[in-house]
């Protein structure tokens, strides 16, 4: 009698992989929700209210603070290396209009650049449009003021537009790549809202994370969330839940 062909281990794990991934997502729970592959390999959600912040260059920031001023972290922020810093600036608009604290985010850009939300700009008298980080021309300026000095932006304000972070793996997860858009719904108390066209920017290290500004998460009633998605419409019908 002859017998059975062996397979090796790595030949092995190919034939489970394509079964899994071949199955409907939660077809693998048992009738039990999260305990199934699917909900294992959903990757982590944060989405975060970016509030009014500023970025700036390091000349800038010795312009404001003085000579060989470094930003002090006060806190980090979700993303590794990034942080809120100690100090603050005076953003001052048109017919004197002023926001008094805006929290300077570091580490230093090549380009400074103030980023608000409707309300913020509503307040300082600009119409700031809705753009991407770095994203600046034909954008307004304003006047910076800081213990030390005063610098003039003659533009870089902006409404950042809605965004998620993510790494390789995420994207490729959600069947997405850098660029594509996808869509955040969040469903609270009373309050169920669809953000669309969240740009998606994907590198190697990022976590997967949504930035929406304090107008968006009010108008969502983020903090009272009950249930929080990520989707790529039309793409692998997969998600990641907070």
């Amino acid at each position: 009698m002859a017998s059975a062909p062996s397979l090796d281990r790595s030949t092995i794990e190919q034939i489970v992989r394509r079964i899994v991934l071949s199955q409907p997502a939660g077809s693998w729970s048992g009738g039990q929700s999260g305990g199934g592959v699917a909900d294992r390999c959903r990757p982590d959600l944060a989405v975060s209210i970016s509030a009014r912040h500023v970025h700036l260059t390091d000349e800038h920031v010795e312009v404001l603070f003085g000579a060989g001023h470094k930003l002090t972290p006060m806190k980090p922020l979700y993303q590794d290396g990034f942080f809120a810093a100690e100090e603050t600036v005076m953003v001052v608009g048109p017919r004197r209009r002023m926001l008094p604290t805006v929290r300077i985010l570091g580490p230093t850009r090549s380009v400074s650049q103030v980023e608000l939300a409707f309300t913020d700009s509503i307040s300082l008298g600009l119409d700031a449009p809705v753009r991407h980080s770095g994203r600046l021309d034909g954008s307004p300026g304003c006047v910076l003021v800081g213990p030390h000095g005063v610098v003039e932006l003659r533009q870089g304000v902006i409404r950042a537009a809605r965004h998620v972070h993510m790494n390789h793996g995420d994207a490729a997860y959600l069947g997405v790549k850098d660029g594509d858009s996808v869509h955040l719904r969040v469903e609270s108390p009373a309050c169920t809202v669809v953000f669309e066209d969240i740009l998606v920017r994907a590198d190697a290290t990022s976590k997967l994370e949504v930035h929406i500004d304090t107008d968006e998460g009010n108008a969502c009633f983020l903090d009272a969330a009950s249930d929080v998605k990520l989707y790529a419409p039309g793409a692998s019908g997969r998600c990641a839940r907070m």
